[in-house]
């Protein structure tokens, strides 16, 4: 597999600019946006948005996870919570800064911008041979959690696209506590009758959450311990992120506790992290994998969590797709980006070799402000 990635790289080489690509070391190298093909006054214009757009989430993201989400039965913060501040974001260009606003190097929630990362780990173990995509999770996973009628038909496939529709409980919440509709009471929620695996698309962390525990279970090692070695180690991220799982998820595993992290902050945690370093990853998929002489995702993985789900145009592998319903006006289908409560989006644009991170935007202006940043192209 590795094999067929690496010849897919030198195709994507030879056919499109491997001549000496930069990429950032210690220090990240800034440009002034006309020197790459970009006004500098619609470059700042664009960030003027960004800043005068602010989302309105309480800075208290405690406060603001509980009014969110405190609606649901039973519902508690789990994990750690940090208060945020105000916006900030990165513009990429060719791998340079031509734009920056706000206080880049401050670790901050990202939400479910986590569940890309989460994502990335399954590639990792894709590539590995340790997991194939239409494969049942009960032949991986043996304590009971996909042993029904219903779960046994579970697939990586639809764990990763969020079209599972598992049935249980994990870590103190039912899956049908995640977002249930507000007119339902707890019976009637119990009594829902669900699709079947693979039949309808559903935003719900408690099953992102068991993704992440099956990685764990077949991986035999912390996820943040193989991002760190595998991915954020080589292209250069800080060591000042975290990625955490709740008090309640933590397991027993070779003999040690360890806690299956969270795919987001839905009831706190996730990863905990800031912008510089979500560039960076971003980074790593805009070029397609490879990071200065090495390819440390595969080619094919960057190119299935661009695939629109079968239940959802706009969804892929953890991975938001500008396809379908959520398609912003006026820019090219081939953007996808992760996107976390509160306005958290890193975004790559690959018709233009950029990357976008922006921080506390209000969610509503997103499409509008990137379709600012492409717009700033001069030719």
């Amino acid at each position: 597999m590795l094999k067929k990635s690496f010849i897919i790289f030198i195709f994507f080489c030879a056919s499109v600019y491997c001549q000496e690509l930069y990429y950032p070391g210690l220090d990240w190298e800034q440009r002034a946006p006309e020197s790459l093909g970009f006004s500098n006054e619609k470059i700042k214009e664009a960030i003027q948005f960004a800043i005068d757009n602010e989302n309105s989430v309480n800075r208290n993201l405690r406060d603001a996870i509980v009014s969110a989400f405190g609606y649901e039965p039973g519902f508690e913060i789990k994990g750690p919570t940090k208060p945020r501040k105000g916006p900030n974001g990165l513009i990429i260009k060719d791998g340079y800064i031509i734009g920056k606003w706000g206080d880049v190097s401050r670790v901050d929630m990202t939400f479910s911008v986590t569940k890309s990362y989460l994502s990335t780990v399954a590639g990792l173990a894709y590539q590995k041979g340790l997991l194939s995509l239409d494969q049942k999770l009960e032949e991986y996973i043996k304590d009971g959690k996909f042993s029904s009628e219903h779960n046994k038909k579970i697939t990586w496939h639809h764990l990763l696209n969020q079209s599972s529709q598992w049935k249980g409980n994990l870590f103190g919440t039912f899956d049908w506590a995640d977002r249930p509709p507000r007119n339902l009471s707890i019976e009637e929620l119990k009594a829902q009758e669900i699709p079947g695996p693979g039949e309808a698309y559903k935003y719900n962390d408690v099953r992102v959450n068991l993704l992440s525990f099956s990685l764990l279970n077949v991986l035999q090692e912390p996820l943040p311990n193989i991002l760190k070695k595998e991915i954020m180690d080589p292209i250069g991220a800080s060591s000042s992120w975290n990625w955490y799982g709740y008090e309640k998820s933590k397991i027993l595993l070779n003999g040690a506790i360890i806690s299956s992290v969270s795919g987001g902050g839905h009831f706190g945690g996730g990863m905990f992290i800031n912008s510089l370093d979500h560039a960076r990853f971003g980074l790593l998929f805009l070029r397609n994998g490879k990071w200065k002489n090495e390819l440390l995702l595969s080619p094919e993985w960057i190119k299935l969590v661009q695939q629109p789900s079968e239940n959802n145009e706009s969804y892929g592998y953890m991975w938001w797709l500008n396809r379908g319903v959520r398609k912003w006006d006026g820019l090219s289908e081939n953007i996808y980006y992760g996107a976390g409560f509160g306005g958290n989006f890193i975004v790559i644009i690959p018709d233009h070799n950029l990357v976008v991170v922006t921080r506390w935007i209000d969610s509503s202006k997103i499409g509008e402000f990137i379709k600012k940043v492409v717009d700033s192209q001069i030719n």
